[in-house]
């Protein structure tokens, strides 16, 4: 497959958000979920965004991700627009720039984890058989290539899922909430894993979680609180 140019600067910072506004509408009328937030990371940083229930920090990732439109304030990926660019400009940032990991595995049942995990990057253009066989051997599941999802524990999808995100090398991973669906001792390990191989790849980390505990193993921490950012 001839590679794709890298839709990506990577000497920019992985990710910034200026003055990002976004209300969904209402019975009641306007409801403003984030109110002038503003935001950065450097790659290999690592940031937990933290927050009640309905605070803004799911929709603040998918802004981020370019799944949701803001009202006003732009996001940047690895000096790329993804604000204010078209679908086809968001997808193709989403695409070469963004690694996604969320409670829901969203793995493609009729693959088996092998092609599970060289998905996006094929998509990136960037499919690295031999970095992909490292990040298997590196996620514990280079003797889970051939079993499909469906044979698969919680926390082996979850590193399957956390393989298939940074397979296509992204400069930013968004990871909500990640080790939700998972025991203590799992969602730890995950955890553990997305740090480490995020700081190994250069990649810059923005984790979503309600737990203080697991906030406090990233380097920096966001906390919402409706809609705007204060100290956690």
């Amino acid at each position: 497959m001839r590679e794709r140019p890298d839709p990506v600067d990577p000497n920019a910072p992985a990710l910034r958000v200026d003055a990002l506004v976004k209300s969904f509408a209402t019975g009641e009328g306007p409801l403003r979920v984030l109110d002038d937030v503003s935001l950065g990371l450097e790659r290999g940083q690592s940031m937990a965004l933290t927050g009640e229930s309905g605070s803004g920090k799911s929709t603040l990732l998918h802004i981020c991700a370019g799944l949701e439109p803001a009202d006003s304030g732009t996001v940047e990926i690895a000096g790329r627009p993804m604000t204010g660019t078209d679908d086809a400009g968001r997808a193709a940032l989403r695409r070469g720039g963004v690694g996604l990991v969320f409670q829901q595995f969203n793995l493609i049942p009729s693959l088996n984890v092998g092609s599970n995990l060289a998905f996006q990057a094929r998509l990136a253009g960037r499919h690295d058989p031999a970095f992909v066989a490292r990040l298997a051997e590196r996620l514990g599941i280079a003797d889970l290539l051939r079993r499909h999802p469906e044979q698969l524990s919680g926390g082996q999808q979850q590193r399957v899922a956390v393989g298939r995100c940074l397979a296509a090398r992204p400069a930013l991973v968004l990871a909500d909430e990640p080790t939700g669906n998972l025991d203590e001792v799992t969602g730890d390990a995950v955890l553990d894993l997305l740090l480490e191989t995020t700081a190994e790849t250069g990649a810059a980390l923005l984790l979503v979680t309600h737990s203080p505990r697991l906030a406090a193993r990233c380097g920096a921490r966001a906390h919402l609180r409706a809609g705007r950012l204060v100290a956690p």
